[in-house]
């Protein structure tokens, strides 16, 4: 019990540092706002669609790529500055920078998720359908892809821009295959096999149905399934940390 208590202390320790150190970064302000706001206009403009539909576009954008933005950022930046060294240093593992670094872009994810549900409920017409579906999928989907992104920063780098680059290259495609802007009915074969294996199809495809849009798979399968690809990715950022560790390269 005494373990636990000291794993969930560091965790919490380290999420704490992040949210007061990284939330305001300008490439975390940059790649986690901006981005989703200007796809979401992109999306958006011109085309003839239901406030619902556009609500959920909004939402899954902001979701996915808020809470993946601070992870890339930490661990690189770290390094550089040396904390990385100190804070391993300390009573403090890799399984809790791991866990820390993913709570605090979860945080962050759902913080301003919540400003977009209130920014779709005030200026549109979209209606929510049920309130539960959409808390679970956005406590689901932030922790999925917070872990995504503590996944990609442990390339061995002390560079953030290469960090935030690697990021780029991962989550651009994902939002185009993933039934943000095309409906998975509407996809030939080939791209929704792709769809498949996409972590965002499965959390959009629960926000679809937390705002009252047909959904394309079984609720409860999303939710395994999203809450399988954030543990795998959890399991895989710790062990790419600790061989970076073991073989010296910070």
């Amino acid at each position: 019990m005494g373990e636990v208590r000291e794993f969930l202390r560091g965790t919490l320790v380290i999420a704490k540092k992040d949210c007061l150190i990284y939330y305001l970064k300008p490439p975390v302000l940059i790649f986690g706002v901006l981005f989703p706001v200007a796809f979401f206009l992109a999306f958006g403009i011109g085309r003839e669609l239901t406030s619902a539909v556009l609500v959920v576009g909004m939402l899954a954008l902001v979701l996915f790529f808020t809470a993946s933005s601070v992870g890339p950022l930490i661990t690189p930046w770290e390094r550089r500055s040396g904390t990385y060294e100190r804070l391993l240093s300390a009573p403090v593992g890799v399984p809790q920078l791991v866990f820390g670094d993913a709570l605090a872009g979860a945080g962050f994810g759902l913080g301003l998720s919540l400003v977009a549900v209130v920014v779709g409920l005030v200026g549109t017409e979209a209606r929510l359908a049920s309130p539960l579906v959409l808390v679970v999928a956005l406590v689901a989907s932030a922790f999925c892809f917070s872990a995504l992104g503590v996944l990609l920063a442990a390339r061995p780098s002390d560079n953030p821009s290469q960090i935030m680059m690697l990021s780029q290259l991962v989550r651009l495609p994902l939002i185009f295959v993933s039934g943000i802007f095309l409906p998975l009915g509407d996809m030939p074969d080939w791209l929704r096999a792709v769809a498949y294996v996409s972590p965002l199809t499965y959390s959009t495809d629960l926000i679809r149905a937390s705002w009252g849009v047909s959904a394309h798979f079984p609720l409860a399968l999303d939710v395994v399934l999203v809450l399988a690809f954030g543990l795998a990715f959890l399991l895989l950022a710790g062990k790419l940390h600790a061989r970076v560790l073991a073989k010296g390269r910070l």
